[in-house]
């Protein structure tokens, strides 16, 4: 059954070419992914852009695409290169999940190519893709193949829902349904690609989350929510809990040279593959810190919490394998970790905020000495721990490291 909008079959039928008419005199056509001016367009900037822009501006992007073109300017390149050089050059992009599907996907692309001669060529074959999705593939298609491919990103949803009043909630199917169903109506099938820019281009410079720029809008006329004066009540979505939030004692453990022990995170997780202090997470209890940390004695209890300072108690239960042959090593040698910052424990812990939670990271030090050194070491590489130990300088020059670790290193 086909699926109603709440627009004139006139207002449908003129939506691309208004829509395109604007692109050709305001859009933007310098961005370096673009593939709207060539005819040989090159579908692995397209996914690369398209995989750095998921929930990310384009500002931001920038730099990051500029230095993985240079330093990976195939995605034979980007799939030949080992994981840490990847790592290194998404560090502070955030969602690092996208980085490992990136490499990963530029195996799989490297593959096809050595078999086939040529890029997946169809929409199934780029969803088949790791980390690409239907609107990614349909971008990819549209964009970088020049062929038929329909676009439905945050932006579109933005577009669409406040031109025909979709006032279903965008986290529902049956509301994502709609605005696929709308989006494939309107998407012209000879000129697909320049229309995902023009619709991109719609909701990144016009049609704004906050303090949309109706006044300039080739969509105006028939925009219903405009009509309305509702445009910002566009799209309707469930408002969301308030983020809980953990709390962490980041280690800074040093050599007796000044460099920092370095841990590779598991590939599943917070930071997967990339690079952190060991951390601790911490349950803040009742009362306030003291500010002097206490004797490390060992709990009796199941949970065998160990006492950091005066308001804390760390979990076991959340530590990764290298964490935790680190917190048993500090605990059988009676060594003291402090913070480096007596005010952080109070009022201003480092607040590094991720997609389900907020987390609040407390740095505390430690020095070894030689002998303490080797043996954490030998504890570490014994279990097959990839680990670094590497000034400030050095690690963010080599390592990729998130950003909360940068934080940490520039206090």
């Amino acid at each position: 059954m086909p699926t109603h909008f709440s627009q004139s079959s006139s207002s449908l039928t003129t939506f691309a070419p208004r829509l395109l008419d604007w692109f050709a005199e305001n859009g933007r056509h310098d961005l370096p992914w673009q593939q709207h001016q060539t005819d040989t367009p090159n579908p692995y900037v397209v996914w690369l852009s398209e995989v750095m822009l998921q929930q990310t501006q384009v500002t931001t992007v920038l730099p990051y695409f500029a230095r993985f073109m240079e330093s990976f300017p195939s995605v034979q390149d980007l799939a030949a290169a080992e994981w840490d050089l990847v790592a290194e050059h998404w560090a502070g992009l955030g969602y690092y999940a996208r980085a490992r599907n990136l490499h990963k996907g530029a195996k799989q692309l490297a593959e096809i190519i050595d078999e086939t001669g040529d890029f997946p060529q169809t929409l199934a074959g780029w969803e088949a893709i790791s980390g690409v999705g239907p609107s990614t593939a349909g971008a990819i298609m549209a964009m970088g193949l020049h062929k038929y491919g329909v676009i439905c990103d945050g932006n579109v949803k933005r577009v669409l829902t406040r031109w025909a009043a979709i006032d279903g909630d965008i986290t529902k199917s049956a509301t994502t349904k709609t605005l696929w169903a709308l989006a494939e109506r309107l998407t012209p099938v000879d000129d697909s690609g320049r229309f995902a820019q023009a619709m991109m281009d719609m909701g990144a410079t016009l049609c704004t989350r906050s303090k949309p720029a109706c006044l300039l809008c080739p969509l105006q006329e028939d925009c219903i929510a405009h009509a309305q004066g509702r445009e910002t009540d566009y799209p309707v979505k469930a408002k969301k809990q308030p983020k809980p939030s953990k709390f962490s004692n980041a280690l800074i453990i040093k050599d007796t040279d000044g460099k920092i022990l370095w841990l590779q995170r598991p590939d599943n997780g917070i930071w997967g593959g990339l690079w952190s202090l060991p951390l601790q997470f911490v349950e803040k209890t009742a009362g306030k810190a003291s500010g002097k940390p206490v004797p490390n004695k060992p709990d009796t209890s199941a949970e065998r919490l160990r006492l950091v300072t005066s308001n804390e108690k760390v979990f076991d239960a959340e530590f990764t394998t290298a964490e935790q042959i680190i917190h048993e090593w500090l605990d059988k040698h009676n060594v003291i970790v402090a913070p480096i910052n007596q005010t952080l424990l109070d009022d201003a812990p480092i607040k590094h905020s991720l997609t389900h939670f907020h987390w609040y990271l407390t740095p505390q030090s430690v020095t070894l000495d030689n002998k303490q050194t080797t043996a954490l070491s030998t504890a570490l590489q014994a279990a097959e721990i990839n680990i670094h130990w590497l000034t400030a300088d050095d690690a963010r020059a080599t390592l990729g490291l998130p950003r909360a670790m940068v934080k940490i290193l520039e206090m």
